[in-house]
């Protein structure tokens, strides 16, 4: 896929809708362009930095890619949904360090596989709706054709609240462990357990 020219025609396109629409379509085409520039920049930023099939890792270029999920990842947002009403008796200092602890397990966990990263990735659909916004991606790597959709919210900026990775939800699949394990064994276990995940236990 060659992103620059997609992203040239999208913006290209954009710009003359802009002229011929009415003002509520028009800010959604923006806000679509605004979604998929914002996600092709990472996208570039990740294939830039893990490189080649085959390709070694310095530390310093993990934690650039660190860097680069931390900002498009909405953490707080899935760690409050995975929760669920146990979030509204946290404090404030013990939200932040739930957000720190789940962000780290969630982050370490996607830096397993880097080669996921090099993956083609084609833009199926942009629907933008108020401050939200669902992307439809299929992802291909070798012979798999993954379908992958991202919810998107907007805050000042968008962040990514839901990765749907062939009809699971991520956000999903934590809150159903996450509320399995506080009915069970107390959120305290819960949080000594991504404690340990997290090497600060």
């Amino acid at each position: 896929m060659t992103i620059k020219r997609t992203l040239h025609l999208a913006l290209t396109a954009t710009v003359a809708l802009l002229a011929a629409l009415p003002a509520p379509a028009a800010a959604q085409q923006q806000d679509s362009a605004a979604v998929r520039a914002l996600l092709d920049q990472r996208d570039r930023e990740i294939k830039d930095l893990v490189g080649p099939e085959g390709a070694e890792y310095t530390e310093a270029q993990r934690e650039q890619l660190k860097d680069i999920i931390n900002g498009i990842i909405d953490y707080r947002s899935m760690a409050a949904y995975a929760l669920q009403q146990t979030w509204d008796t946290l404090s404030v200092e013990e939200r932040d360090e739930f957000v720190e602890v789940f962000s780290t397990v969630v982050r370490d966990q996607s830096m397993n596989n880097l080669d996921i990263y090099r993956a083609r990735v084609e833009y199926l659909a942009i629907r933008v709706n108020g401050d939200s916004a669902r992307v439809h991606t299929t992802v291909m790597q070798d012979a798999s054709r993954i379908p992958v959709h991202y919810d998107m919210n907007y805050d000042g900026e968008w962040t990514v609240t839901d990765i749907v990775i062939d009809d699971v939800s991520t956000a999903e699949s934590y809150r159903s462990q996450y509320q399995r394990i506080i009915s069970q064994r107390g959120y305290q276990v819960l949080l000594e357990a991504l404690r340990k995940r997290a090497g600060r236990g």
